[in-house]
């Protein structure tokens, strides 16, 4: 077991976790840049030098021990703490110091990542060295990260609202019901009469939509999914009708293998959030990203032409 840190420990201990990464230690020459037996030595030194084994290796593939398991979460937290630490020595006497982690939900519409950007531009006018650190999830998994402290801010559509975090409202994209180029529908999209559509098949979201109004959320629903790439997949099957952000479905419409039913009656609008731990909770250079997003994000919503 550890009784004083070393570079070795660290240098060994960022080999594990890149060998975590990897999937195995063959993977993760290509990573690491040196030979199997190099990093297999190196991987043996840290066993050694802890007293327990991380991992089976061998004919049978590679996969964590139990202790293993519970190694990595220490390991990432302490090179966080040790990057962090380096950083801040680095930039003593900045007003902003650190890592920002930001969660977004995937296929951000064009014109909003655009205006993040504008954000992020903003903050890095200011007196600060922050290493920022953007990852992707679906947002249930962004509150979950918010609640365990993985992230500080969260970007994008959430239908609940879990009562000890924060959602500011940033920007709102409308959702249009469309068909399939194969679907019987397509000859007269752009006007579908709502009671028609009601006739076919529809594919619909797996979680709740409170801004589809029950006028809209269609009776025949025959197939569901959790995500609009998904949903796109069933429309194209030209069997089912479904609803998709109009950004998304832009490209599509282009190539004729979409089409609107009635965009002036069949749509609705989805607002989108950034959510925030409360205040008490936030760090200085969380509050001054809010600041920057406010400023960067006055309402607007996001529309295509249909």
């Amino acid at each position: 077991m550890f009784s004083q840190l070393t570079d070795l420990d660290l240098r060994l201990i960022r080999v594990f976790l890149a060998i975590v990464d990897a999937g195995g230690v063959s993977p993760a020459q290509a990573t690491l840049n040196v030979g199997q037996s190099t990093i297999s030595t190196q991987l043996a030194t840290l066993e050694t030098r802890l007293g327990y084994r991380l991992c089976e290796r061998g004919r049978g593939g590679f996969s964590l021990t139990a202790r293993g398991e519970q190694f990595i979460d220490a390991a990432r937290a302490l090179l966080s703490a040790v990057d962090t630490f380096g950083m801040q020595a680095r930039n003593v006497g900045r007003k902003l110091v650190g890592t920002l982690d930001i969660g977004m939900i995937g296929h951000t519409p064009v014109s909003a990542s655009a205006r993040i950007s504008d954000a992020i531009g903003r903050f890095r006018a200011r007196d600060q060295s922050v290493r920022f650190s953007i990852l992707v999830r679906s947002p249930g998994e962004l509150e979950e990260l918010l609640l365990n402290g993985r992230i500080q801010i969260g970007i994008g559509y959430f239908w609940h609202r879990v009562p000890s975090l924060e959602y500011t409202e940033v920007f709102a994209e409308d959702q249009f019901a469309y068909c399939a180029k194969g679907h019987p529908l397509f000859a007269q999209a752009g006007e579908v009469p709502p009671a028609e559509a009601a006739q076919h098949e529809w594919a619909w979201r797996s979680y709740p939509l409170p801004e589809a109004e029950s006028s809209t959320t269609p009776q025949n629903v025959t197939a569901v999914a959790d995500n609009m790439e998904a949903v796109a997949m069933l429309v194209l099957s030209g069997h089912h009708l479904g609803y998709l952000p109009g950004h998304f479905a832009a490209p599509f419409v282009k190539q004729g293998l979409l089409g609107a039913l009635n965009p002036a009656q069949m749509r609705y609008r989805v607002a989108f959030h950034m959510v925030t731990r409360a205040r008490q909770h936030r760090t200085d250079i969380v509050e001054a990203f809010i600041d920057d997003m406010k400023a960067a994000h006055p309402v607007q919503v996001l529309e295509v032409d249909e």
